[in-house]
């Protein structure tokens, strides 16, 4: 059963691909196979060859490339690892070439993979930039270039899906390579074995990760049935401390790695990697609050309570991370038929149905034990306020409770013997020719500049004295590069 899990998961992320609504066909100046195919090839050797650093990728660039960031401000030697930079755009690249054989898309997956490989730390994972600069890389412990740490970066990060997503492009162009690249499948088992060791004995992970011993983590750790609580109190002022070691949900950390795991067991059949997930799935129930606020906490000291991490993130119930906790449980659910996770989301969404702000949203946080929505000022202070915010974090998020609510009445309705069986194979369904899709494919293949670059509308955030007012986006590549390889696939005789 819990082979099942694994598998479900990775047919969930394979199937991943942006779908295009099957709609009435439209009259327009559709673009022929070979026009499509020419259009993707120009579009991906501009991109490798005049928006790559080291075969990595960033954010944006300024229209004429001389700008680029990826969080920060970067130079022409650095790439970024969070999505929809390096690994996104190298997965773009490989389900590109998924769909259509074109040969040209794979050596790029191949040039990304080797980029990522370059950015590898010595504990594991990866970091937010890759330093090509000789000079810059010696204040990194990269794992090519030896075992010395004494002094240098070494801190593997789980946040904002950075080392997941790297871990699975990697996995994924291996399992398509047949694990013909010996140095590329040593570096998911290496990637991969890290995030084993990083995993705490109740289940959970760290935001960041450098390596440490289980004797080093802190007492509290190695107790596996804490189960979450509320503080009787909590300063209400920022207290500075650090909070990477805490058990982490926030930006989905926790299920991103949950994830990565059940596809790992799938794509190489190995139970260690599904247990590893499924300890995190058995972390998540326990993290549950209990009544009368029964949702989910960004991140949790070593008493299972919530804790503070950033100056804008206090203590609180999370209406963000929270939804996405529910969604893979339902996806544990499916799979298992254990309805103790069944029963968590039924408690959750009807805690959070009763959260919903008047603009049908809900607040990032939820203060402990009165459940009123907590902001903070400009000058960082909390109110229940949000009159006057911060402009770079977003303290309400969109709901998706209504789909959450169909999903569990669907599986409500299911015995066991109900459920769906599970696909074994990573196949993917040829691409409908539809009307929308054709419209798609004509505006990317007019859009294409005569560089072949897609370029637009948009500012730098990190360069805002330049000016800027048109950019080449890598996400805006990842879209289009996904459009045309679904319009070639979906003409293919």
């Amino acid at each position: 059963m819990v082979r099942c899990i694994a598998v479900l998961a990775l047919c969930i992320v394979y199937l991943n691909i942006p779908s295009i609504v099957d709609t009435a066909e439209v009259n327009a100046a559709e673009p022929t196979r070979d026009e499509a195919l020419t259009a993707l090839r120009r579009a991906t050797t501009f991109f490798r060859e005049n928006c790559s650093a080291g075969s990595g990728y960033v954010f944006r660039l300024s229209e004429d490339l001389s700008l680029r960031e990826g969080e920060n401000q970067v130079g022409l030697t650095t790439a970024w690892i969070e999505p929809p930079a390096t690994p996104a755009v190298g997965l773009a690249y490989l389900e590109a070439y998924q769909l259509t054989g074109e040969p040209s898309l794979l050596d790029a997956a191949r040039d990304t993979s080797g980029a990522l490989l370059q950015g590898q730390l010595l504990s594991g994972g990866w970091t937010e930039q890759i330093e090509f600069d000789p000079n810059d890389r010696q204040n990194y412990a990269y794992r090519v270039e030896g075992s010395d740490v004494a002094g240098k970066r070494n801190a593997t990060t789980f946040d904002d899906d950075k080392t997941q997503s790297v871990i699975r492009f990697l996995m994924r162009l291996d399992i398509e390579l047949k694990q013909s690249d010996q140095q590329l499948h040593e570096a998911v088992e290496y990637a991969l074995a890290g995030v084993l060791e990083a995993q705490y004995a109740n289940g959970a992970w760290p935001q960041k990760y450098e390596g440490q011993s289980a004797d080093d983590r802190p007492v509290g750790y190695s107790v596996a049935d804490f189960r979450a609580s509320y503080p009787e109190t909590w300063s209400r002022e920022f207290p500075n401390e650090k909070y990477s070691n805490f058990y982490t949900l926030n930006d989905g950390t926790l299920c991103d790695l949950i994830s990565t795991l059940l596809e790992a067991g799938a794509s190489y059949d190995d139970q260690g990697y599904t247990d590893a997930a499924m300890r995190g799935g058995e972390f998540l129930l326990r993290a549950q609050m209990p009544e009368p606020q029964p949702g989910w906490a960004q991140q949790y000291d070593t008493k299972m309570q919530p804790a503070w991490a950033r100056k804008f993130e206090p203590p609180s119930i999370s209406g963000g991370e929270s939804q996405g906790v529910m969604r893979l449980l339902l996806t544990l659910y499916e799979a298992t038929g254990d309805r103790r996770y069944f029963e968590a989301v039924q408690r959750g969404l009807d805690y959070y149905q009763r959260c919903v702000l008047p603009s049908g949203r809900l607040a990032r946080f939820y203060e402990l034990h009165t459940n009123q929505p907590l902001y903070f000022t400009m000058t960082y202070e909390l109110t229940y306020s949000d009159s006057d915010l911060p402009t770079h974090y977003a303290f309400t998020v969109t709901s998706g409770l209504e789909r959450l609510a169909r999903d569990l009445e669907k599986l409500r309705e299911r015995t066991t013997d109900q459920r769906p069986k599970v696909l074994e194979s990573q196949t993917r369904d040829k691409p409908k020719l539809t009307g929308e899709l054709r419209q798609a494919a004509e505006q990317v293949v007019s859009d294409l500049d005569a560089r072949g670059a897609w370029v637009e509308q948009g500012t730098m955030r990190t360069h805002k004295d330049a000016n800027v007012k048109r950019v080449v986006s890598s996400a805006t590549f990842i879209k289009n590069l996904r459009t045309l390889a679904q319009f070639v696939a979906a003409t293919i005789p």
